[in-house]
């Protein structure tokens, strides 16, 4: 989180991006990647090419409106967020900020593109509905859960232990926005990657520090967050948009995991340490940050195509992992249970009694003395359609 207000409006030709003082002389014909562009956030991103990032990840001013300084409760002063880029004069301007920066953002992004904000109770409902009013159609809220928080002093209220990320599409249209499931699932021990995620705060050599041993940047994101963030939404190669690039979190991820990255920061302080941080970034290897193969991308393989394949016999008796229930595959590639005869999903659904079910993970066949699903042989024909492909 850092500063990018909103100034008076420059002539585009006008606009200071770079730490040497170069321009951006009328809007760029390609986007520019792997860099940090200084200035006015809105400014700079009214000037790149439209329909240009991949996604967008903000983590912009919360607006938390600290009227007195934080003391613990043996009067030591907390390092809170007090900084002037922080301070807008009302909720009015804030949400005038709010909603021109993420116009801007939303230009930038291409059709499938999707963007993570990140915000706690200050500001992050205000700005989830400014972001429906623009046309962003909201895909989850996340709630990161700290579990360092820090403690709630006073003793007035709960402990403030987590903040909110609102993912969105750009428009209700996009369909094909990258979703990386299958391996967000395998990372998870085969369970679904859920909406909650327990991390820790920034802390440790993590943390960047000056030579005094002050923090930086005040609200400096964990690594970790934003590779979960890229990991999930993004693929090696794309271009990841921070407009409020601060202490270079986003770009330090992304060069790590093979994104590419473009930073938008106003403070140089701030742009320096995060180029720095940069700098020092290893890419890992291609291998361990290659696009984990998507059952949706795989071919179409039917049923019936395994039994004219011979890999499922016809007449062989099929089988739910417990052996409760039997079917008799038949030479049209339907399964018979008695007089009823379906698919291998409507059979499946039917001997359970649900509405829907996955017949490829449901129907066992034998196999050495043991039983696999017959997802298993749906695997060896397309294996075998690569063999004949190649």
């Amino acid at each position: 989180m850092s500063s990018a207000r909103v100034g008076a409006a420059r002539p585009k030709s006008q606009i200071k991006v770079t730490r040497t003082g170069s321009s951006i002389i009328g809007p760029p014909r390609a986007p520019m990647r792997n860099r940090i562009l200084r200035g006015d956030s809105v400014e700079i991103m009214r000037a790149l090419p439209s329909e240009s990032v991949d996604i967008v990840f903000a983590d912009p001013p919360y607006n938390l409106q600290l009227a007195n300084r934080l003391t613990r409760p043996d009067q030591s002063v907390v390092d809170a967020v007090d900084d002037e880029w922080d301070k807008f004069a009302d909720f009015s301007a804030y949400d005038g900020f709010t909603r021109d920066w993420l116009a801007a953002a939303r230009r930038l992004m291409k059709p499938n593109a999707t963007i993570f904000v990140i915000g706690s109770y200050h500001n992050i409902f205000r700005v989830g509905a400014i972001m429906q009013d623009l046309g962003f159609w909201i895909l989850n809220d996340i709630v990161w859960r700290k579990n360092n928080p820090m403690p709630n002093f006073r003793g007035r209220r709960f402990t403030n232990a987590h903040e909110t990320l609102i993912w969105a599409a750009r428009d209700a249209s996009a369909r094909n926005y990258t979703f990386n499931y299958e391996a967000l699932k395998a990372g998870n021990d085969d369970c679904q990657m859920r909406s909650d995620w327990l991390l820790p705060i920034c802390t440790g050599a993590e943390r960047l520090k000056d030579e005094s041993g002050r923090k930086t940047h005040p609200t400096q994101k964990p690594e970790a967050l934003l590779a979960r963030i890229l990991l999930a939404a993004s693929n090696p190669g794309d271009l990841v948009l921070d407009p409020f690039f601060g202490s270079g979190t986003t770009g330090a991820v992304a060069k790590r995991l093979r994104r590419d990255y473009l930073g938008v920061e106003r403070e140089e302080f701030y742009a320096d340490a995060a180029s720095a941080r940069i700098a020092a970034i290893e890419p890992l290897s291609e291998d361990a940050v290659a696009q984990a193969p998507s059952k949706r991308s795989e071919p179409r393989i039917a049923f019936a195509s395994l039994v004219e394949a011979g890999l499922v016999a016809a007449g062989a008796t099929l089988t739910d992992a417990k052996r409760r229930h039997k079917a008799v595959v038949r030479a049209d590639g339907a399964l018979a249970i008695g007089s009823i005869v379906g698919s291998i999903h409507k059979t499946g659904a039917l001997v359970q009694g649900l509405p829907a079910c996955n017949g490829w993970t449901f129907w066992h066949f034998e196999t050495a003395g043991a039983l696999a699903p017959i997802d298993d042989l749906r695997a060896q024909a397309r294996e075998q359609l690569r063999a004949a492909a190649e």
